[in-house]
């Protein structure tokens, strides 16, 4: 699994258990399962790819401000309950907190 597949995995768990408690539905809604498909389309074109960061250390901020809104509302949510319905993605997490951004920029040094 790529580095990005566990990212979209990841937020995918959060989403669903945001979804589950907040808006009562066992499968995701219209308005989570349009910010699931936004948040991937986001991931699949990172320009980090498999060197990319925890979106909050990230120099780029590649969300539209109202997905960057819902999306921090997600994780202040699901975060903390992670730990119970996701350990082994919480603990990738926490490893990836410690990733920097490397340049995006792929040229050799002069």
């Amino acid at each position: 699994m790529t580095r990005i597949q566990r990212e979209q995995r990841t937020v995918k768990a959060m989403i669903s258990l945001y979804c589950r408690k907040n808006h009562g539905s066992q499968e995701l809604c219209s308005e989570c399962d349009d910010l699931l498909a936004y948040a991937a389309k986001r991931l699949e074109g990172c320009p980090f790819q498999s060197s990319k960061p925890i979106c909050a250390k990230c120099p780029i901020h590649c969300y539209k401000p109202d997905k960057r809104a819902q999306v921090t509302a997600v994780m202040k949510y699901a975060g903390p309950r992670m730990i119970w319905h996701h350990p082994i993605l919480v603990c990738l997490h926490v490893v990836d907190q410690f990733r920097k951004a490397k340049s995006r920029d792929h040229r050799e040094p002069r």
